[in-house]
């Protein structure tokens, strides 16, 4: 059986999630999570095996054991420690920014200024943060969770599968807005302004299923006092609990994605669907449910819906319509993908 390093001591602890089930029972594979405590409160252990860890540990704790593959889930600061792993041992690297990674010393530099000074500084300084294309240089393979942005430099690995779980029947439609309430990320405002003209007098439920905070909070309040009695609002001041996303997420008869098609990383530019990837796409995978899009995110998954003029009405056809995940997204199809990709991981 081959051994795997899984390391996650940053920031995406829903994709260790993700790579913790689908590699929970597999007879090929064995894997050991290294986790920062932020980290490791947010996951389902499961009965893995995970380890206590962080910038300053982890080159210790690689020592003790024979990996033949190591991945880091996320580089986006502790450049140094990075820098230190890649050159030594076989390592792949998880990308969510694909143009962070061309980024030059002198651009990157300039960006050090244009927000969130601090902590930025506090990277350059204390992190080396100019060791981050070194780093990217180094690894042995880059990898990418959606397939419509891999290519020969960025391999595709393939993690989400769709679960199995019994289907609610909604008596009202509710419609799922999946991710963190911020305008930067997603068109907020929009979606504001579409609920607001609504004429029809059946009964809705729009579910904004992420933190909200400062402006959109506000907003979201002043438009749930201010809505008829058939329309109905749920959203979050603080972070949504795993358990609360998932039930929300089964109940959904679809999800509401309007993510905008420009935003950026550490200030530099990046396009959803070309530069990065939505983390909606892996939520519709996941819980098998149909997805509208802006018509200007292109993909060719049939879920994946442009957004028509009388979104409302589309909501209400693509209710009683259905696509065959379990097809394309079963466990057992997505695990042997994913341990075909690793066993090429650890050859190359």
């Amino acid at each position: 059986m081959k051994k795997i390093a899984y390391i996650e001591i940053d920031t995406h602890a829903e994709i260790a999630q993700d790579f913790m089930n689908i590699m929970s029972d597999s007879a090929a594979f064995s894997v050991d999570y290294y986790f920062s405590e932020k980290i490791k409160n947010q996951i389902k252990e499961n009965d893995q095996t995970v380890y206590l860890s962080d910038s300053s540990m982890i080159l210790d704790q690689l020592k003790v054991k024979k990996y033949d593959l190591i991945i880091i889930g996320t580089v986006h600061r502790y450049f140094n420690t990075f820098l230190a792993i890649v050159q030594k041992y076989n390592t792949s690297i998880i990308i969510h920014n694909l143009n962070f990674l061309q980024i030059s010393k002198l651009n990157l530099f300039k960006n050090i200024f244009k927000d969130d000074v601090i902590f930025r500084l506090k990277l350059l300084l204390k992190e080396s943060l100019f060791y981050s294309s070194k780093i990217y240089k180094n690894a042995k393979n880059l990898l990418v969770l959606d397939e419509q942005i891999s290519s020969e430099k960025h391999q595709f690995l393939p993690l989400f599968y769709t679960k199995n779980y019994e289907k609610t029947e909604n008596k009202i439609l509710t419609i799922v807005i999946p991710g963190g309430v911020s305008q930067n990320r997603r068109d907020y405002q929009r979606v504001f302004e579409i609920i607001k003209k609504i004429e029809n007098k059946e009964n809705f439920a729009f579910i904004f299923l992420g933190k909200a905070k400062d402006k959109e909070l506000e907003k979201l309040q002043e438009l749930s006092s201010n809505l008829p009695q058939n329309i109905n609002l749920t959203y979050f001041s603080e972070r949504v609990s795993s358990d609360i996303f998932d039930e929300w997420m089964q109940k959904a008869d679809v999800l509401w994605c309007p993510i905008q098609q420009e935003t950026d990383f550490f200030s530099q530019q990046e396009i959803y669907g070309k530069t990065k990837m939505t983390g909606n796409l892996g939520d519709a995978i996941k819980y098998g449910k149909s997805a509208v899009f802006p018509k200007n995110y292109s993909s060719k998954l049939e879920f994946i819906i442009p957004e028509k003029e009388n979104i409302i009405e589309q909501f209400h056809d693509l209710k009683n319509s259905e696509f065959d995940f379990q097809t394309d997204f079963n466990k057992g199809k997505v695990q042997k993908d994913l341990e075909k990709v690793l066993n090429q991981l650890i050859i190359t």
